[in-house]
């Protein structure tokens, strides 16, 4: 069993700022409904370190978009494991944006830490002009559908990273060459992350 502190200081690189994400999300979270109220005690568990492998897969700089950020899962949490890349969080809904705005506005005024480069983006995945070399979602929609909303956002070469549970296997049959990353990081749930690499 590896302890939560373990697993803090061994993904993130500055705590301080990921537990005050984790706070944040216990409390605002909560209070506007974006996550339930029986997970207070699950955050950690459940929410954040069950978004980090995905961040394992990312090339070095890379630009990342996560659509329907929600609560900043697994936006937020890529960024404060992967402080090298560029993340824009995808949003369409008024109040789940302004959370995220809030929680960005958080995180920025922690002193001495190294300036997360994050942005938010309130606006539907199919309404986004710009490119990026990722493309992730949690929750947001089956394969196929993702695939269809997000395809003009990747640039060539890029790849839609979905989090997936443990029907992965059967949504990829909808999408032909897709693959499937099972990334086990010790003390953490089992990932499953389907990839869709754009093609030149």
């Amino acid at each position: 069993m590896v302890s939560r502190e373990t697993l803090i200081s061994r993904h993130f690189p500055e705590d301080k700022r990921t537990r005050a994400y984790a706070e944040f999300l216990k409390i605002q979270g909560i209070e506007r409904g974006l996550i339930g109220p029986r997970e207070a005690d699950r955050i950690w568990e459940r929410h954040i370190f069950n978004c980090l492998p995905v961040t394992t897969l990312f090339s070095q700089g890379a630009t990342v978009f996560d659509i329907g950020s929600g609560a900043g899962l697994p936006g937020i949490v890529i960024a404060l494991a992967r402080p090298d890349l560029t993340v824009v969080l995808i949003e369409p809904l008024e109040r789940r944006v302004e959370f995220l705005q809030e929680a960005v506005k958080t995180l920025a005024e922690i002193e001495g830490q190294t300036p997360l480069q994050i942005q938010v983006i309130r606006g539907r995945a199919q309404d986004v002009k710009t490119t990026a070399d990722y493309v992730t979602a949690r929750a947001v929609a089956p394969l196929e559908k993702l695939k269809k909303i997000s395809w003009h956002l990747l640039k060539v070469n890029g790849s839609l990273l979905a989090m997936k549970g443990e029907k992965a296997q059967e949504e990829m049959l909808t999408v032909p060459k897709s693959i499937l990353h099972e990334l086990n990081l010790e003390g953490i749930e089992l990932g499953r992350i389907v990839e869709i690499k754009k093609g030149a």
